[in-house]
């Protein structure tokens, strides 16, 4: 995968996240966790473009620690939206697997850099 595809996955995801989020079901527990979401969604395209702008392999490679903690936290926001809204699992499904398979490439970028 070249930088290009995974600046469009990242962006996509943000989007998929957001779409979500517009579609759940308001009351204060979902509010809180769908802005959470919303966030560090949007802040795992937003890490990915700054990593691509990184002014040396060490920035390169702590700007990525950065989209791995954003991808890891989205996740979990989904897995709490998950178990209180039972009904969604079926639409939140496809976009935390998205999200494991940007986790891996992520993860295996950062331990091809610092195997370099």
């Amino acid at each position: 995968m070249n930088r290009q595809e995974l600046l469009s996955r990242t962006k996509q995801y943000a989007i998929a996240n957001a779409r979500l989020v517009l579609s759940i079901p308001v009351n204060m527990v979902n509010r809180n966790y769908c802005d959470q979401l919303a966030r560090s969604a949007s802040s795992t395209g937003a890490n990915y473009r700054a990593a691509c702008r990184a002014k040396s392999k060490a920035d390169f490679i702590n700007k990525l620690k950065i989209v791995e903690e954003e991808l890891d936290e989205t996740m979990f926001f989904l897995e709490l939206l998950v178990e209180l809204n039972p009904e969604l699992k079926e639409k939140i499904t496809p976009i935390y697997k998205e999200g494991n398979e940007l986790l891996s490439i992520i993860v295996s970028s950062i331990n091809t850099l610092r195997a370099k």
